[in-house]
């Protein structure tokens, strides 16, 4: 099978992680990474996303421990728009969060626009941090838990915008 997901992933964290162990337990997976211009038109709050090339980096890391672990392969390829590549006729299978299911719906609409097949959708569960509130990209930048949903309240959170060099 052919799965495909997408995001920021700015910082990667066990959500991501379960939607990845997901992706990868069906097939080999595809990802769509959100540019450098699309993926602060995707957050709710203002706040700084890390370029492009530091998040793939990170991604290729983690997605490298999952494609051994399942034996399967994976790419990651850059997402312009928010439909992004799960519109393309070559997949099977698209993985989601709660909040992002909607989005899969409106994907499959495309689809058979397009004369495609209609992906199924696969709606992974959130993970929760120590609080009992989802663990989220926007709280660890906040400083509010780490990539765990351990809380951290000594810590700084991550800066609204990258400093001047």
């Amino acid at each position: 099978m052919k799965v495909a997901l997408g995001g920021t992933f700015d910082p990667v964290h066990d959500g991501h992680r379960a939607l990845f162990e997901r992706a990868f337990d069906l097939g080999d997976v595809t990802v769509g990474l959100t540019s450098d211009e699309l993926a602060p038109k995707t957050r709710d709050e203002d706040r700084h996303v890390r370029t492009f090339e530091q998040r793939r980096r990170d991604l290729d890391a983690e997605l490298a421990d999952f494609a051994e672990q399942f034996d399967r392969e994976y790419e990651i390829r850059e997402l312009t728009e928010p439909t992004g590549i799960a519109t393309e006729s070559q997949f099977d299978v698209l993985i989601v969060s709660p909040e992002t299911e909607t989005g899969g719906r409106r994907i499959n609409e495309i689809r058979r626009e397009n004369g495609d097949d209609p992906l199924e959708i696969e709606v992974v569960d959130h993970v929760y941090a120590d609080d009992g509130e989802i663990i989220s990209s926007t709280r660890i930048v906040k400083g509010e838990i780490d990539e765990h949903g351990n809380l951290t309240p000594d810590r700084d959170g991550r800066p609204k915008r990258e400093p001047e060099t």
